[in-house]
């Protein structure tokens, strides 16, 4: 379960990394332009000034025209990463040019200048096709600058046949690199008619100024669900805030704002009650294409109110176990609230198919079953729970032994008590804008605390340290993540506990427990299921398509970058032969 391809895409993220400020990085192209002069000075007068006319000034050339070329031809880059781009073009340039030299003599140092200077050019090509515009014609000049500046530089410095020899070179190092952009678009295009690099820049324009053109690429692989969502409405006396209680059966993701990665915060501001988004049984699949998706659900919920029937009664709390799955469960009128947990083992997303079948299982005995994930323990990044799998048959054979319980409970009257507290922590941090919300019940003097917290599952232990102060003020409880990925711009991991000390958390939960207890009051609940219609989703495996599509292609990127790079330097000792 947790090596899936999915999952090894995931491990790539450990790779993204900010680019330094640039003025570092120009402080740097300076400093090595100067120690080359210095080296250079002491063997002789041959190439004077060797340092800060062929490496520093064409670094500084392409840092400070790549930014305006690049956004004049509608691409978006950073100085900072224009900056680190020139520079590590330079210290590949003085370590293929002057390396050898220390072996072979200074007499070939002209050719392996050249061959640099070509070098950078295809580079530079690849980075700004991947990180600025996919278009590979409208980065070739920009890419370009690096390159032309150092063959002026050159046409000073060499003899008058060095300038057609460096310029066959960047037309030979450049047709090897859109071979190799050609070959990295190729699988992607194939698969899903998409861009492959498109899509990186894009992914690129979120993170800098969260930009939510990913959105359209979503679109295009996505396919239409029909997907239930069962709703627990309270409603209270005048001066007394009713609640929402809503589980959403599609995914929260894929990250940040993009998607549904806001989806609860967006529910919860869309109805005047006060509104929980529990997670419900979704994997990536059923994240949501678009921001403008969740507008068809909160439509859904809104109008499964008509004709509601309330009911003043529920039974107490009880929690049932099988194998590594326990679940707490309280009736409410003809509804059953079903909230289910591994912790202290993995509790990670929980595929449709087997919500759906614990739902369909629940509908003999009651009218609606809302079945919700916690969510609240991750000990790794891993795959999603899927069907057929053993921890899916102890949730469903533990779902039965709680349908088989709560059927008999006695019905006795309720009160409920809502409260939400919001948090002084940030996404960074683990934490969505909706903070920590406490629902509480009380029936038969039993007192239950269903607890949600706005992020992305729990670091291992805190579930288990949150309940034990919830437990202070209740009979049962439950820990609740709403899964929301606005916690999530790069990586998967990023709990409720993993940034944020379980104690730091603690104060927060207690006061937002005590509130929800303070706030008991006799309640009416009525219990419906929406049907969402056309929900424009990922769709069914997709996540897994794209992750074993992108896994295929970097086991063949490097060997065939080996391959396009070993030909194009033959090709340039051709060259140089060829010219003589």
């Amino acid at each position: 379960m947790e090596s899936g391809p999915d999952v090894r895409v995931e491990r790539l993220t450990r790779y993204i990394f900010s680019a330094p400020s640039w003025p570092r990085s120009l402080a740097l192209i300076l400093v090595l332009g100067l120690v080359i002069d210095a080296a250079t000075y002491r063997v002789g007068h041959e190439f004077f000034l060797l340092g800060t006319l062929g490496f520093t000034v064409p670094a500084l050339v392409a840092f400070l025209l790549t930014v305006p070329l690049v956004r004049a031809s509608g691409g978006q880059i950073t100085p900072n990463r224009s900056a680190l781009l020139a520079l590590t073009c330079t210290v590949l340039a003085v370590i293929l040019s002057l390396a050898p030299v220390l072996v072979f003599g200074r007499g070939i140092f002209p050719t392996l200048y050249a061959v640099a200077l070509g070098l950078v050019f295809g580079l530079r090509l690849l980075v700004l096709v991947a990180v600025a515009d996919y278009r590979i014609t409208r980065m070739v000049l920009p890419a370009f600058l690096q390159s032309a500046a150092g063959i002026a530089v050159g046409a000073w410095f060499f003899t008058p046949g060095f300038v057609p020899y460096a310029l066959l070179l960047q037309a030979v190092f450049g047709l090897g690199f859109v071979s190799l952009i050609w070959l990295i678009e190729r699988p992607l295009k194939r698969a899903f008619q998409i861009s492959g690099l498109n899509f990186l820049n894009t992914f690129i324009a979120h993170l800098t100024d969260g930009s939510k053109n990913m959105e359209d690429f979503f679109r295009e692989i996505g396919e239409e669900v029909y997907v239930p969502q069962i709703s627990l409405f309270f409603s209270r006396d005048a001066g007394k805030k009713n609640v929402l209680f809503t589980v959403p059966n599609v995914h929260p993701g894929p990250m940040g704002d993009v998607g549904g990665g806001n989806l609860p915060r967006i529910l919860h501001d869309t109805f005047p009650e006060e509104t929980l988004v529990a997670h419900g049984c979704a994997t990536h699949d059923f994240n949501l294409v678009s921001e403008s998706e969740i507008d068809k659900i909160a439509f859904a919920v809104e109008a499964s109110r008509e004709g509601l029937t309330y009911s003043t009664t529920a039974s107490r709390p009880v929690r049932v176990s099988s194998g590594s799955v326990s679940i707490l469960c309280q009736r409410f009128g003809d509804a059953l609230l079903m909230v289910s947990t591994r912790s202290p083992e993995r509790t990670e997303d929980l595929d449709y198919s087997i919500g759906l079948a614990i739902m369909a299982e629940g509908r003999c005995a009651f009218s609606h079953v809302a079945f919700v994930d916690a969510h609240n323990c991750m000990t790794s990044v891993g795959s999603p729970v899927l069907p057929a799998t053993k921890i899916a048959t102890e949730y469903i054979a533990t779902a039965r032994k709680g349908f088989a319980t709560a059927r008999d409970l006695p019905l006795e009257s309720l009160a409920i008590g809502v409260s939400h507290v919001r948090v002084p922590f940030s996404r960074e941090q683990g934490f969505g804008s909706l903070g920590v919300q406490v629902l509480a019940t009380e029936v038969g003097g039993k007192r239950a605390a269903y607890v949600l917290i706005d992020g992305n599952n729990m670091a291992e232990g805190v579930r288990e340290r949150l309940r034990s102060v919830a437990l202070g003020h209740a009979d049962d409880a439950e820990i609740m993540t709403t899964d929301t990925h606005t916690v999530n711009t790069i990586s998967g991991k990023n709990p409720v506990g993993y940034m944020v000390p379980a104690e730091e958390i603690v104060p927060y939960v207690e006061q937002a427990i005590g509130e929800a207890v303070a706030d008991l009051a006799p309640a009416r609940v009525g219990a419906a299921t929406a049907t969402c219609e056309g929900i424009v989703v990922f769709g069914s495996q997709r996540v897994s398509q794209l992750a074993s599509t992108v896994n295929a292609m970097l086991a063949f990127i490097a060997p065939i970058s080996f391959m396009i790079l070993v030909l194009a330097f033959l090709l340039s000792i051709v060259a140089y032969i060829a010219l003589q």
